[in-house]
């Protein structure tokens, strides 16, 4: 993972997207002499994979960003589905690939990651900032707290603090 000195994470963005367009440009060559559910298992070893790991921290990302890796993933439906490139692929990264959308996806993961917190399945410094809002005194009386939200705690800063894990994954949580 590539970090810069704003978090963007663009140059870790810009890796991603450009080796799994590699790995595309390749699977191109040979999409003719393979079935579909070769493919589909190709394109998750090469490129999926590649996308999905450590995509939680593009929660909060701009959308330029998260854009780029949305690119890829359509590209990829579009070789699975052997569409061309203009064609609309929505219906079938939905419908026939049952793929989410990066922004989906980047939510999925953090509530799962939440959800492993709240059942103590995930490291005890990851589950010390799901607090439900029930265990502060003053708020047991909430609605909030009657819906088993988690309280999300105030950041100081609008840039980081809240794409960080105490804020985005609470926040995710809530909006279930």
């Amino acid at each position: 993972m590539n970090f810069d000195q704003e978090l963007t994470f663009a140059d870790h963005i810009r890796w991603i997207s450009g080796r799994s367009f590699h790995s595309l440009r390749q699977l191109c060559f040979i999409r003719r002499i393979l079935m579909t559910d070769t493919i589909i298992t190709l394109m998750s070893i090469l490129v999926i994979s590649r996308i999905d790991y450590c995509n939680t921290v593009l929660a909060g990302m701009h959308d330029v960003y998260v854009q780029q890796v949305q690119r890829v993933l359509n590209a990829a439906a579009r070789l699975i589905a052997r569409k061309r490139k203009y064609d609309s692929i929505s219906a079938t990264l939905r419908d026939a690939l049952r793929w989410l959308l990066i922004l989906q996806r980047v939510e999925f993961k953090l509530s799962v990651l939440v959800f492993n917190c709240m059942h103590n399945l995930a490291p005890s410094y990851l589950s010390t900032m799901c607090q439900p809002v029930a265990d502060n005194a003053g708020r047991r009386h909430l609605r909030s707290a009657a819906r088993g939200d988690l309280a999300v705690p105030a950041t100081r800063t609008l840039q980081y603090g809240p794409r960080s894990f105490a804020v985005a994954g609470p926040f995710t949580w809530n909006s279930l």
